[in-house]
């Protein structure tokens, strides 16, 4: 069963999250607190959104996080799924399936003309999901990030001193 995620499931998408992490050999990435995924799911301005599975008897097997986005090019929003995982003991019960169904049926159902993600480009189990699901890769994008003393650094300097220098 997938339902809309409610304030009681923090504290499972929070282990979930770091179940995750560690899966991805990243677990010490995760600075986010329980308090702010509440905030960021539940709080006043509700920046992300989460969907749980269920297992059998009601306890969250996995969950999908996401965001809205937005293609200037298609005009509309679109979906940016940040997070899809599946404790491992449950795997292949349909379950990933079933979350990204649920987030499909929400772009149609909105409009939304896209549903996007990404994956490490080492996890060939998830990959072939993915695919078989009909998913493509967007091979000749490069994703770019700024965080921690980078991004402080550029934050730090005056816009109006920038400019001409792009």
């Amino acid at each position: 069963m997938i339902r809309t995620a409610v304030p009681q499931d923090v504290p499972a998408i929070h282990r979930m999250v770091r179940e995750l992490a560690e899966y991805e050999k990243a677990l010490d990435e995760v600075h986010a607190t329980e308090e702010q995924l509440r905030e960021a799911l539940f709080g006043e301005r509700p920046a992300a959104f989460a969907h749980i599975a269920e297992g059998d008897d009601g306890e969250p097997v996995g969950f999908a996080l996401w965001f809205l986005n937005f293609s200037t090019w298609r005009g509309v929003h679109g979906i940016y799924l940040e997070d899809l995982y599946v404790r491992p003991e449950r795997r292949g019960g349909g379950h990933g399936k079933a979350l990204l169904t649920e987030l499909a049926r929400i772009c149609v159902e909105r409009g939304y003309e896209r549903l996007e993600w990404s994956v490490l480009d080492w996890n060939t189990p998830s990959i072939d999901f993915y695919r078989s699901l009909g998913a493509r890769p967007q091979d000749e994008w490069t994703v770019y990030r700024l965080t921690d003393e980078a991004l402080t650094a550029l934050g730090s300097q005056d816009a109006r001193a920038q400019e001409g220098t792009a």
